[in-house]
């Protein structure tokens, strides 16, 4: 009985210690994914203009060193030059106006499975009867282990 005790004792420390170890550092993904605009034809770029009842296409290049998840697109008005843009230069914003009818996207898109690289094209078209004016054009990224990456764009609805 001694014996079956100290066995038990000893088996129950041996699975604490092993399920406090550490798993490989070389399998933890701690990289975020990287948003790729220095492609040909990638759309926008910053200080873009796009047109109010017409169609642009969105191209970008999505990379992760693991696998990618998923992306959205998120474009909202700027009449207030609030800011949370990433890019370095700035547009030459307007004056500040009380949005009326401002064109609002938000919308999701999975990439396959597996994938390291992707090249996202989506076809996007701004309603003829919206707010012109200043917007800013969101592109987040995450990765499948769930990092995400977010690049701002100011762009110009005319």
């Amino acid at each position: 009985m001694r014996n079956l005790h100290k066995t038990l004792i000893a088996f129950g420390l041996l699975s604490i210690f092993a399920a406090g170890c550490k798993k490989d550092e070389q399998s933890i993904d701690t990289e975020y994914p990287v948003i790729d605009l220095s492609i040909a034809n990638a759309f926008p770029q910053q200080c873009a203009t796009v047109s109010r009842g017409q169609k642009f296409t969105f191209k970008a290049r999505f990379t992760d060193n693991a696998e990618l998840g998923s992306y959205s697109i998120d474009i909202h008005h700027n009449f207030d030059n609030h800011s949370h843009s990433t890019e370095v230069s700035d547009c030459s914003a307007v004056v500040v106006k009380t949005p009326v009818k401002p064109f609002v996207l938000i919308d999701t898109f999975q990439i396959p499975a597996g994938q390291k690289t992707f090249e996202a094209t989506n076809e996007i078209t701004v309603p003829a009867d919206i707010d012109p004016g200043d917007y800013h054009f969101l592109i987040k990224l995450t990765d499948k282990e769930g990092w995400q990456t977010i690049k701002g764009i100011s762009i110009k609805i005319n």
